[in-house]
């Protein structure tokens, strides 16, 4: 019934507004028209030979100003609200639309026509369409007190390059320009294009600090288009030096000396720091705060190099990851020596510590959409540059107490979790055989060791001991891919304080009885990422995230067979299986601040040897904030599997060894930090064990056994922190019988409350 009140709801403001802003003409005073619609209409001359006219329309369209007064399904209730308040006063409602969506009006008065068509030649000129034909033209319609404004452009053939070289002038630079125009992109042929000249300098200049030039700037540079050797619309190019430019501006500068301050903080005298020379490089600091030698492989500047830009940022990159440091600051001193072809600069590296030691507290509301909520602190003890080589520990104490308030019989049941861990985090590469840190250029990999231990403690049903260690290494390959490599993962789980109930589900079902037995662990991991929505300057943005998961093949090679046949290792049984999944995500910009985001998952558990299911702990379940989000957690599937007589502990057992998902989400902006979503989710796990439960396997009919659903959602984006909430009703439940599974149920919405964005 909620949601059917707020359908009626939308649909009352919509008619509320349509019918308002039909209102607007009896604003506009009786001298004046509304500006309903500007345009650029191209035409092409006879010898005119343009592909991107679309492209350039679009350019032009941008030009244009003022733009009307914007619409909604043909109305404009940013008009009538500003007019209601001016003229009328208007009420409480109003004033509040007003200052919300109001908008001045934009009359044909506004117009300069001749001003906006110099503005529309000189874009044209500035893309090779020089002595272009404009003019305008306006329809008034009177009764609807409206008015069009069309520019009407006829393009010439444009000016196209014939040559590009360096003017003789830039003598003694010329062969230094001449060597840069090799890669030009600017080729015979191409027309005109004062952007694409700005970014042939900005190209220069770059090229040139890469190779020393570090008082060189694209200001110094200059072209000249020479026609006159033409009569058909062609030019030359040349590329010279603007007169006057400093000589030491064209000579390029060497590193002569590299000084590092591992421990720069206010009010150090650097007169009194003790200077230690290591690999070339003076490192200065009262204390030995961060050892030379696990400091340099991070520094990629040397005493010798000419300078270059590059280097300092993949420098300050390099030693920013490490972290201990809370500033990187390079700057460069040029030093009075100097020779007939080297100017000299002296490379200060400055590096302020973050604090030694923190400790972090996070307290946090949990409600999940299986109906369990409640608190969960956390506590992290933080100790960076351990061994003054840039190591962090970190140690951290969890504790959540969660009561299941809602939703079924079962209502009271409670869930307490406590865990301990610590990782231990080397920024570099710990392995038994020595790696070159050069091999790496975007950055060193990180060693992390990791162990915890947890305790969850499920009233009425279960006790579980989990005990988990790690060992392995993280990179990032350039700055949209990670991996991330585990030789070695361990991972036991040991099933404590069993009740009378849920001995009884484990005796009843064989598959979750399986998934419980083998609960040691020991394998590999490895993970793949790449990420560009970090980039936001593109409108297509791709995300992969692929993880590998191999357990029991090592252990195998030390291991006995019991009296069942089955193969131990210090007289535990452990699993044997082979895992892999990918999360495929696109998102396209529609603007600023709307976009369109999608997210594919696909993944398979084989269990094999020692194993006929995977472990509990590897599963796949679907359902929740997350996932599927018209199901609540853990409640989807396996296949078109029903609990019987509404079992809400089905849960346990609602997994499997095959997952697929779908999403597809629009995102809006509403008002400030508020944010709006609509989407549909689609997904389901099976089993592929064949011993799984009753209409759980996977088959080719598996798109029929889809769960589906949609929904509305509002977000609290506050630079970055999201707060979100999520309403969503099932469309298609495989669980129901096959002739009652398309429905939507508006009536029994599930809601959902997380933290951050679903994909």
């Amino acid at each position: 019934m909620k949601a059917n009140n707020y359908i009626r709801s939308l649909i009352t403001l919509s008619l509320f507004l349509i019918i308002t802003s039909c209102a607007v003409k009896k604003y506009v005073p009786e001298d004046e028209l509304l500006l309903n619609e500007t345009y650029v209409d191209i035409k092409l001359d006879s010898l005119t030979d343009v592909k991107d006219v679309a492209a350039l329309k679009a350019q032009l369209d941008l030009t244009i100003s003022p733009q009307p007064n914007s619409t909604f399904l043909g109305m404009r209730p940013g008009l009538h609200y500003y007019y209601k308040v001016k003229r009328d006063s208007g009420g409480f409602i109003a004033r509040f639309m007003n200052r919300k969506i109001g908008e001045k009006p934009v009359y044909l008065s506004d117009v300069e026509q001749e001003a906006t068509k110099d503005l529309l030649r000189n874009r044209l000129e500035n893309r090779g369409f020089f002595f272009s034909n404009i003019t305008s033209k306006t329809i008034e319609n009177e009764k609807q007190k409206e008015a069009n404004v069309t520019y009407e452009v006829t393009l010439p053939n444009p000016y196209r390059l014939k040559t590009y070289q360096v003017d003789n002038d830039s003598i003694p630079f010329y062969k230094v320009l001449e060597n840069q125009l090799k890669d030009s992109p600017i080729k015979p042929g191409l027309r005109f294009d004062l952007s694409a000249l700005t970014q042939e300098r900005e190209r220069i200049d770059s090229n040139l600090k890469g190779k020393g030039y570090y008082n060189f700037n694209s200001g110094f540079l200059i072209f000249q288009a020479d026609t006159n050797q033409y009569d058909n619309r062609r030019f030359d190019l040349f590329l010279k030096l603007k007169k006057d430019v400093p000589t030491k501006a064209i000579k390029p500068y060497q590193i002569k000396a590299v000084k590092v301050y591992p421990y720069n903080v206010t009010g150090n005298d650097s007169t009194v720091m003790d200077s230690v020379r290591y690999a070339g490089k003076d490192y200065l600091q009262e204390s030995d705060f961060f050892r030379p030698d696990r400091l340099d492989p991070f520094i990629l500047l040397e005493p010798g190099d000419l300078y270059n830009p590059s280097k300092s940022r993949s420098t300050s990159r390099r030693l920013g990851s490490i972290g201990a440091y809370k500033f990187v600051n390079i700057e460069y001193k040029e030093l009075q020596e100097s020779n007939d072809s080297l100017n000299y600069l002296e490379a200060n590296i400055y590096l302020s510590p973050l604090n030694k030691r923190a400790l972090r507290a996070e307290l946090q509301a949990v409600t999940k959409s299986n109906d369990f909520t409640g608190p969960s602190l956390g506590l992290t003890f933080s100790n960076r540059n351990l061994f003054k080589g840039g190591e962090v520990l970190n140690i951290k104490a969890t504790g959540t107490y969660e009561v299941q308030v809602a939703g079924n019989s079962d209502a009271g049941q409670t869930s307490t979790e406590f865990s301990l861990g610590a990782d231990l985090i080397f920024p570099r590469m710990l392995a038994p055989i020595n790696v070159d840190s050069d091999y790496f250029e975007y950055a060193i990999p990180k060693t992390k060791t990791s162990l915890s231990a947890t305790i969850l403690n499920r009233s009425q049903l279960y006790s579980l001991l989990t005990f988990s260690g790690s060992f392995g290494y993280t990179w990032q390959a350039n700055r949209y891919v990670t991996h991330e490599f585990n030789p070695i993962s361990i991972n036991y789980v040991n099933l404590l304080n069993t009740s009378t109930e849920f001995e009884e589900i484990l005796d009843e079902n064989t598959f979750l009885q399986n998934s419980f037995e083998q609960q040691f662990i020991s394998g590999l991991t490895y993970s793949f990422t790449y990420n560009e929505l970090i980039d936001e300057r593109k409108k297509a943005l791709f995300y992969v995230n692929s993880t590998l998961d191999i357990a029991g093949n090592s252990i195998s090679l030390l291991s006995k067979e019991n009296d069942e046949g089955k193969n131990e290792f210090l007289g535990l049984e452990y699993a044997q299986y082979a895992k892999a999944d990918v999360d495929f995500r696109f998102h396209y910009l529609l603007n600023k601040d709307s976009r369109i985001a999608t997210r594919f998952f696909a993944g398979y558990g084989l269990p094999y040897g020692n194993s006929d299911v995977l472990p509990f702990s590897k599963q796949y379940s679907s359902g929740g904030a997350y996932s599927v989000r018209a199901f609540r957690t853990r409640s989807l599937g396996p296949g078109v599997y029903s609990p019987a007589d509404d079992d809400d502990r089905s849960f346990f057992d609602q997994s499997g060894n095959v997952r697929l998902e779908a999403n597809i989400e629009y995102r809006f902006p509403i008002y400030s930090y508020f944010k709006g979503a609509l989407f549909i989710d689609a997904g389901n796990v099976w089993s592929t064990a064949g011993n799984g439960l009753p209409g759980g396997n996977f088959s080719s009919n598996f798109y029929n056994e889809l769960g589906i659903g949609a929904g509305l959602g509002m977000r609290v984006d506050v630079q970055g922190f999201v707060i979100r909430f999520d309403l969503a009703a099932p469309w298609h439940d495989p669980s129901m019988p096959s002739g009652d599974r398309w429905n939507f149920d508006v009536e029994n919405p599930v809601f959902n409350f997380a933290i951050g964005y679903p994909f």
